[in-house]
């Protein structure tokens, strides 16, 4: 059976994956003009690289490296609420979609943020 750590740390990564998903079939569908085009690409580097660091994190080969790859997870998930917020001022993309998106990013980056403070002992 697994420990509550373990099961969250499972469940947490599932949550982050499907995320991406969602967030490359919401790209996927963008109107085909310029700018959807390169705010899409920025979007889907900085929304792709929250889970390749979360993933990577696992192979630190320190605690400060860790720590780091937790860091850079975060600063993507700003990044990319940044893409999802003009997105939805802009009126681009399925306005449904892009407020799950943003919802469920907001939360997981809370989690990220409340990790890293945890790993640095400062909560």
């Amino acid at each position: 059976m697994e420990n509550d750590n373990v099961k969250f740390k499972n469940e947490f990564k599932k949550r982050l994956y499907n995320w991406v998903l969602r967030l490359i079939k919401f790209i996927d569908k963008l109107p085909k003009d310029s700018v959807c085009s390169v705010m899409g690409k920025q979007l889907l580097r900085s929304g792709t690289s929250i889970l390749a660091n979360y993933i990577e994190a696992n192979s630190a080969s320190s605690r400060k490296d860790f720590i780091n790859f937790f860091t850079y997870s975060l600063k993507s998930g700003n990044e990319s609420k940044v893409w999802l917020t003009l997105f939805r001022d802009l009126s681009k993309g399925d306005r449904q979609e892009l407020q799950w998106l943003l919802k469920e990013l907001i939360e997981m980056c809370n989690v990220l943020a409340s990790s890293i403070l945890t790993l640095k002992g400062k909560k």
